[in-house]
């Protein structure tokens, strides 16, 4: 698990992993804590998904940087670009599939 602190970190981070999932929560979000040991866990089927946590109420410029108004804010990259972007009350099942089809499609042999 990486801890990012800053927004050149963030960046640095998407482009250094072609699978790259961020999620972006708040110290006092309630959600956010109870939705992160299943998202991690979730993680273990993808063994090429490289994942960063972004707390928002330390890196404030997150919020613009990637048009967050809530929290917890699930985006996956794939090289580079946002190709999943989930929010607050996530499905984890339907969350699962859609990565599992992204996944299957882009990941090295």
């Amino acid at each position: 698990m990486n801890i990012i602190t800053s927004m050149e970190e963030a960046r640095t981070f998407i482009e250094e992993h072609p699978f790259a999932f961020l999620y972006i929560s708040k110290s006092n979000c309630s959600v956010c804590h109870a939705l992160k040991p299943k998202v991690i866990d979730m993680l273990l089927a993808f063994p090429a998904v490289q994942f960063g946590e972004i707390n928002a109420d330390d890196v404030p410029e997150v919020a613009g940087a990637y048009s967050i108004f809530t929290a917890p804010v699930l985006l996956f990259f794939v090289d580079g670009k946002e190709v999943i972007r989930e929010a607050r009350f996530v499905q984890m099942e339907v969350l699962k599939n859609r990565m599992t089809k992204i996944y299957e499609m882009t990941k090295p042999n």
